[in-house]
């Protein structure tokens, strides 16, 4: 094989193990996740709802016992839990994925009630803006479930 063919073959691996390398998400990139989650749910428990509003994407779409569509929406709808000089329950992340392309992450874990009892799960989908900061796209939050454990 000639200099040039190994040159050329070496360039061309070290050109693919670089995309490879660069699909795979990073534990830098879950951590970023992690920690908007953590700072969402600081909002709460610093009664901080302009904090709050500024992590939600404009397109948001929230689950739950009502749709609602938009940063506006949301807004208006999670108002009330910002209200009161306590919160009325807290979140913590406990499972966080990024996709392959590093746009996308997810986020669950538990939902506590102001006496620290799980009363529920969160599940929050976050987009990589432009900027490079994370905003919530969907989010949906379900009650504590009281599956039975054994067969029947």
């Amino acid at each position: 094989m000639s200099k040039a063919a190994v040159r050329t073959a070496t360039a061309l691996a070290l050109v693919i193990l670089g995309s490879l390398a660069s699909a795979q998400p990073d534990d830098a990139l879950r951590d970023e996740v992690r920690q908007t989650e953590i700072a969402f749910a600081r909002t709460m428990a610093d009664r901080d709802f302009a904090a709050f509003q500024r992590l939600i994407a404009d397109d948001v779409v929230w689950l739950g016992s009502t749709l609602m569509r938009g940063k506006q929406q949301v807004a208006e709808g999670w108002k009330r839990f910002y209200e009161e000089k306590d919160a009325p329950f807290s979140w913590e992340p406990e499972r966080v994925e990024v996709n392959d392309s590093g746009t996308l992450g997810i986020s669950t874990g538990p939902v506590r009630d102001p006496e620290g009892r799980r009363i529920g799960t969160y599940n929050s989908i976050w987009r990589r803006e432009r900027d490079g900061s994370w905003r919530i796209i969907f989010d949906n939050g379900c009650p504590r479930c009281e599956c039975s454990t054994g067969a029947k």
